[in-house]
């Protein structure tokens, strides 16, 4: 079969150009192990993750990695224990976080997780991949290969940032920094559909008309002077729950933005890793600070749920035809161009 892996530079890069390069290559089919499924992919789809692995900026780097994490397909083969007649004529996508079944608060055993797309895991950008059954889900009937394929990674972390640490419902006030990436808009798309008050900032006017046009109420380009103070004056501010993944500087800023009771939940570090804070803000106003990354089988199934019962469809921002055109879907998020999710179809 053919599967796109990271590559060992040949020059090493200086800093701050790092960019390690890919191969399609031709690897082996892999076998079902018992408990598993081989799911034939039909597309794919990339992650800032993915990036950031190329960039050196993911920790303990394994070359010969089959990159990626989403992905939609037919399940072709199984191994032992398993009905192949119970799979046939459906189509399935995965949960890329391997091993956390249901607990709320972080994967059962730390050291048996991991996230598709890095070794010893293997990737979905390959014509086949095979993972555990638990891991593989019926895709809702009213998307595409290419739809299903988007949702993922990017929809099981914001439905966990939102519904299970946001703990959002139904008349929220939240909060959205930085629109336009594929996290950040599955957050718009779930509070929309449940009834929130959602406010964004993008450094891009075009993306917050795009956001508007999705449902948000409002928002400010944060490459303007004063836009904290612009966000504060035309949402009144008091949000529930900020879903955020710049940190950095603006830290402070939602901090200060929250309702009495309210949570800032943090998935990235875009705009630096460290912050200060002032303290008493948090013990004042009973406000919260949460990480979070990716998401239980459990959330998954609450996400596939409310996509079918609003019939959601992920918001794409391209579909590249062929792992050989992988390399421009990498460039197009390199360049930070895109506004929903960039597809490679299989």
């Amino acid at each position: 079969m053919l599967a796109l892996r990271l590559k060992r530079p040949l020059i090493p890069s200086t800093k701050g150009s790092r960019w390690d390069p890919i191969e399609l290559d031709r690897v082996p089919i892999p076998k079902p192990m018992p408990g598993e499924v081989l799911l034939k992919v039909h597309a794919a789809a990339l992650n800032h993750r993915d990036v950031y692995i190329r960039q050196g900026l993911y920790p303990s780097i394994k070359y010969d990695s089959i990159l990626g994490s989403d992905c939609a397909g037919e399940i072709v083969e199984t191994g032992e224990g398993l009905n192949l007649d119970r799979y046939t004529g459906k189509r399935w996508f995965i949960n890329p976080a391997v091993g956390w079944e249901s607990n709320p608060r972080l994967p059962e055993d730390l050291k048996s997780y991991g996230v598709l797309g890095h070794l010893p895991l293997p990737g979905t950008l390959a014509e086949y991949i095979s993972v555990p059954a638990t891991s593989v889900f019926e895709i809702p009937h009213h998307l595409t290969w290419e739809e299903a394929a988007a949702i993922p990674l990017a929809g099981v972390t914001s439905w966990r940032a939102l519904v299970t640490q946001g703990e959002a419902r139904k008349g929220s006030k939240v909060l959205i920094p930085g629109i336009g990436g594929g996290v950040a808009l599955f957050t718009l798309q779930w509070a929309v559909a449940m009834g929130c008050e959602v406010w964004v900032t993008s450094g891009s006017d075009e993306k917050l008309e795009r956001a508007r046009a999705l449902g948000a109420t409002g928002g400010v380009n944060y490459k303007e002077a004063e836009w904290h103070a612009r966000l504060m004056s035309a949402s009144s501010g008091n949000f529930d729950c900020i879903i955020d993944s710049s940190s950095g500087p603006n830290t402070r800023l939602f901090i200060r933005s929250l309702k009495p009771g309210g949570t800032l939940v943090v998935y990235g570090a875009v705009a630096g890793s460290e912050a200060t804070i002032t303290m008493p803000w948090l013990w004042f106003q009973y406000a919260s600070i949460k990480g979070t990354n990716m998401g239980s089988n459990a959330e998954f199934r609450g996400m596939i749920d409310f996509i079918f019962q609003r019939e959601i469809r992920p918001v794409i921002s391209g579909v590249w035809a062929g792992l050989e055109k992988a390399e421009e879907a990498f460039e197009e998020m390199r360049a930070g161009k895109q506004f929903g999710k960039v597809v490679v179809r299989i």
